[in-house]
């Protein structure tokens, strides 16, 4: 653990081994220029509601809607609900905690804050490739949620009935068990069929997808129609981000509020539905059994991450933004719970409407019309739909609204994360040009996603690009703040700006909980790895050496920058050039002039306090941790 931690005048040693405090002042006199010209050139959020709406639209969005629903149910049900809050305590909460403290506090983007130890740069860096994979693939299925909206208007839901050339293999999805004009055992016997599917399915596959069965051959032309629901999706954000926080902090209200509006509707209606209980239980059910899997605890861990939209850059940036002094430590515990309700919430609807489902169809499991993933959106909840007797229609508007909104305000989230790591690069750029070429970029890379073969390709990116890579990702960003850089650095600069230290909780968890389980869910997820396929069929070899090539370049980014940073110091002696390598240069900080003048003057203090103490470094750690230190302070 690194107690020196700041490369800085204010910190360095003499030859003598004495500390040399009188330069701190002047270090930051020198750089006041610097810093207020920096902060002059970055925008801040209107107002303090403007961060917690955006991190809450940006947090809540499709892995609440139907991955967490489908995650719980098959993996015990209620009892899934144990590891998932257990996980949101010692990994959720700390990690989104420490970001946004790490992006308020230097009021920098997710690849400039690794001035706080230069040779984890490409942490930043692969971050960022991580981000553009999620971003455009996320935006295609924006898409298929538009083209869904745009078809729910209809006088008839167009997935309700077979077509004619289906009429061999298809079940109409508007057909109920006690329909006077369908006879109920061959009805039954005709759900039962293997190689029968409801028109919902067929529609979504053959009609929206117009999915190919192997991609053996190519992945063919993207889809004119959903091109054009993916460009307007694009417009959509473009819109919202084209002058960066100032408009995006506008449309937070609507993005965070509006969903909940519809959300609680859908939940209000669910549950009057017949049959709906019998889901709802379905879904809370615990399996006891379960909570002793691995697998289990796993993917709670998987779930919680990706659902709080951590590890991307995205929760950095829109943190950098704030103002120096703002409770960030509030809107953190505000987002995580408020994610984890709505994931509950959002089970609860999906599983009562998933119950009168199986009650329309004459079925007591409930197994037997869940889908996963995306299929619980665009087959399952549809095939639902279409079964209400009161104005479909009107619950599937509903229902693709609320998702097309998540969705924007997810993907508005990336781009801003993006945008800003491009301006601070560019900074002579306007910010609207930024955004323009950012989403113009995401538009063309994202139309591979809206051809025949579009599924196995966000299958295969979403594994090698994101999936894989974020858990390696997490390890070195925790690793580098809490022991590179110091355990006691950083809590020295919490307390300093937001005026109150850190408890015992948040301590044992960012020194040793989380980055224990992160490692472990990671060395977990490489033993249990098996082939990757697509609705059970198999991926072509040249489609895995693509996946690989995605999953180097994001991952070597962190040596290669490693590399780069030491051969910058390579006329230094090798201990020296580590040293310099991976301690915090003085360009971290506060980046006002009154407050880094401040930080100063509180991190010399702090560094002589520490000088002062006798008992073994160990002993000292553990004081640290348990917070003995600080009442002995």
């Amino acid at each position: 653990m690194n107690n020196e931690g700041h490369r800085n005048p204010a910190f360095s040693m003499d030859e003598t081994g004495k500390t040399k405090s009188h330069e701190g002042p002047r270090e930051s006199i020198v750089r006041c220029p610097e810093t207020v010209k920096e902060t002059e050139a970055r925008s801040t959020w209107d107002n303090q509601i403007e961060f917690l709406m955006s991190c809450i639209a940006i947090s809540i969005g499709f892995g609440n809607i139907w991955r967490f629903p489908f995650t719980a149910y098959e993996n015990g049900g209620g009892v899934f609900l144990i590891p998932y809050i257990i996980v949101l305590f010692v990994v959720g909460k700390p990690f989104y905690y420490l970001e946004v403290i790490l992006g308020q506090f230097s009021s920098s983007s997710s690849i400039k804050i690794w001035n706080i130890s230069p040779a984890f740069g490409g942490v930043g860096w692969s971050q960022f490739c991580s981000n553009v994979a999620v971003m455009t693939y996320y935006s295609s299925l924006m898409a298929l949620t538009l083209f869904f909206l745009i078809a729910s208007f209809s006088a008839e839901l167009p997935w309700a009935k077979c077509r004619e050339e289906w009429a061999d293999y298809c079940v109409d999805s508007s057909q109920k068990i006690d329909s006077e004009s369908v006879n109920v055992s061959m009805f039954t016997k005709l759900l039962h069929e293997k190689e029968r599917r409801s028109s919902a399915e067929l529609y979504f596959l053959k009609v929206v997808l117009q999915e190919k069965d192997s991609i053996d051959d190519g992945v063919g032309l993207p889809d004119w129609k959903l091109t054009l629901c993916l460009l307007f999706s694009w417009l959509c954000v473009i819109l919202i981000t084209f002058q960066g926080v100032k408009s995006s902090g506008k449309a937070s209200y609507f993005l965070a509020i509006f969903p909940y509006i519809i959300l609680l509707s859908l939940l209000i209606r669910a549950v009057t539905l017949e049959g709906a209980g019998t889901g709802i239980l379905f879904f809370l059910t615990p399996k006891w059994s379960k909570l002793l899997e691995p697998s289990v605890w796993y993917a709670a861990v998987t779930q919680c991450f990706f659902s709080l939209s951590v590890c991307f850059g995205s929760i950095i940036t829109y943190s950098s933004h704030n103002d120096f002094k703002h409770n960030v430590y509030r809107d953190a515990l505000i987002v995580t719970s408020v994610d984890t309700l709505t994931s509950f919430i959002a089970g609860c609807t999906i599983f009562g409407i998933l119950g009168n489902l199986a009650h329309e169809m004459g079925m007591e499991d409930i197994d037997n019309v869940v889908k996963s993933g995306a299929g619980l959106a665009f087959i399952s909840y549809p095939d639902a739909i279409a079964k209400f007797t009161f104005v479909p229609q009107f619950f599937a508007v509903l229902f693709f609204v609320m998702m097309f909104v998540l969705g924007v305000g997810s993907i508005v989230g990336m781009v801003s994360g993006v945008v800003t790591c491009l301006k601070e690069k560019l900074p002579n750029m306007e910010i609207w040009k930024i955004v323009l070429s950012v989403c113009s970029m995401g538009f063309a890379v994202s139309t591979v996603y809206v051809t025949p073969g579009g599924q196995f390709v966000l299958t295969l990116v979403d594994y090698y690009g994101t999936s894989f890579v974020v858990f390696i990702l997490a390890s070195f960003e925790i690793t580098a703040v809490t022991w590179v850089y110091g355990i006691e650095n950083f809590l020295d600069d919490i307390e300093f700006m937001l005026d109150r230290k850190a408890s015992s909780y948040w301590r044992i968890c960012w020194f040793l909980l989380t980055p224990l389980i992160l490692i472990l869910i990671f060395f977990y997820t490489v033993v249990t790895l098996s082939p990757l396929t697509y609705g059970g069929r198999e991926y072509p070899a040249t489609a895995h050496a693509a996946g690989t090539v995605i999953l180097c370049f994001s991952i070597l980014q962190i040596p290669f920058w490693m590399i780069v940073e030491m051969l910058r110091n390579r006329n230094l002696p090798l201990l020296k050039n580590l040293r310099k390598s991976f301690l915090s240069t003085s360009k971290w900080g506060p980046i006002e002039t009154n407050y880094r003048k401040a930080w100063l003057r509180f991190k010399e203090e702090k560094l002589k306090e520490r000088n002062a103490r006798t008992e073994p470094r160990w002993l000292q750690l553990i004081y640290t941790l348990i917070c003995k230190n600080d009442r002995k302070d």
